[in-house]
């Protein structure tokens, strides 16, 4: 389903992504706009209790992500370099996202257990991530699991957002559990994947 929705946002983007061209502007600098953006809302209005307008500034910034990589195939501009840099921007935001839950819920939200699903939310997310870099570095397809990227930060996301409006934080709290054991699952797929591409060697 997310990659039709893909399909509808690059349809959607396309001429914002030609007319930051025309301004001069590149890949890479979106990317970086983005993840200032995304840290904006989730690290600062995030801690201010303010899940909802959080959202909303996230949701904005996030789409930087498909933005920069319209720009680089209109603009030919595609690197090795942007790639690396999108990546290690999405771990940022990622981190960024879990981080301000954790602020407000530990803090002036008082709830503990939603502040522990998002920690450990953001532990298996990165370990999810480092687990497919560090099998590709070896040579191995590590590109496996129930927990992507984009499904985790959707829900995270939706969720979140509708408890700004005032649903109850138990839903909240059972999402990020599904998302934590998912991850974790995930985690797991992944180490077995490559124990299993070692013994075929």
């Amino acid at each position: 389903m997310l990659k039709y929705a893909r399909r509808f946002f690059h349809a959607i983007f396309t001429p914002l992504a030609k007319t930051l061209l025309r301004m001069g502007l590149t890949p890479n600098a979106v990317t970086v706009i983005g993840t200032l953006g995304v840290s904006l809302g989730a690290l600062v209005i995030y801690p201010m209790g303010h899940l909802f307008w959080g959202t909303v500034v996230i949701t904005l910034f996030v789409f930087s992500d498909l933005i920069d990589g319209l720009m680089a195939t209109l603009g030919d501009q595609h690197s090795e370099v942007g790639g690396f840099l999108d990546s290690v921007c999405d771990r940022f935001q990622d981190s960024a996202v879990f981080l301000g839950l954790m602020l407000w819920f530990f803090g002036s939200g008082q709830n503990y257990w939603i502040g522990v699903a998002a920690a450990v939310c953001l532990i298996l997310g990165l370990m999810v991530s480092y687990i497919r870099a560090r099998a590709e570095s070896l040579d191995y397809d590590a590109n496996t699991g129930i927990a992507e990227r984009p499904e985790r930060m959707v829900a995270t996301l939706v969720f979140t957002g509708f408890v700004g409006l005032g649903l109850p934080e138990v839903v909240l709290l059972a999402v990020l559990t599904l998302l934590a054991a998912a991850s974790l699952i995930t985690v797991i797929q992944r180490m077995i994947t490559v124990v299993r591409q070692s013994q075929q060697r």
